[in-house]
């Protein structure tokens, strides 16, 4: 008796791969990808290994001391104070308006301008340390950083404002160094230290 032999139809996966590729194509451009957010900063040159480091006496005056503990809390000095008060914190210790025994001292200091002449400007001496307890979260962490980076940039505006008549970001570098030289960066960060317990 002969078998009846039906041939089995091929499926076409023809049609099922371009399927497949428009869903990856939908799924690549609908889908969001998770930004890390990092800091900017530029680290100093490693010290020459032949060269002693010299210890610094900073006066107690000269220092702002800010603490985030593991409750990603707020200290300055010995103050608990909001993330929204950091920054004209900071400013009032850069500036020193009211020349504030408390405050930082300020240094006349000559600075070479672009034509070759010379700017006296009273720099601060003061020093910002920011120090974190191990349990500090990574978002308070960086929101501080913004908050006294944010100090220093505008105090940089205020001070170009003052004298080339535009924000620091629209001056050429020239003068963007001048300013620089006016309002260094001074943000110290010690090692991190468990306070919270954790």
């Amino acid at each position: 008796m002969p078998i009846n032999k039906r041939k089995v139809q091929e499926i076409n996966a023809g049609s099922m791969a371009d399927i497949a590729f428009l869903l990856l194509i939908f799924f690549l451009v609908a889908t969001t990808m998770n930004v890390d957010t990092g800091l900017s900063r530029i680290l100093p040159a490693m010290p020459d290994e032949n060269q002693k480091q010299k210890d610094m006496d900073i006066k107690e005056r000269n220092l702002m001391p800010v603490f985030v503990n593991t409750f990603d809390q707020i200290m300055v000095g010995r103050e608990p104070i909001d993330i929204t008060q950091l920054t004209e914190k900071v400013k009032e210790f850069i500036l020193n308006p009211t020349d504030d025994p408390n405050l930082p001292e300020k240094e006349d200091t000559q600075i070479d301008m672009p034509d070759g002449s010379k700017w006296v400007y009273p720099v601060s001496k003061g020093i910002v340390s920011l120090k974190n307890d191990r349990g500090t979260s990574y978002k308070a962490y960086i929101m501080v950083q913004n908050e006294l980076t944010r100090a220093f940039n505008e105090v940089r505006d205020q001070v170009a404002r003052a004298k080339f008549g535009v924000e620091f970001a629209d001056l050429p570098e020239d003068q963007r160094a001048v300013v620089q030289k006016a309002v260094p960066l001074k943000i110290s960060e010690a090692e991190p230290r468990n306070v919270g317990g954790k």
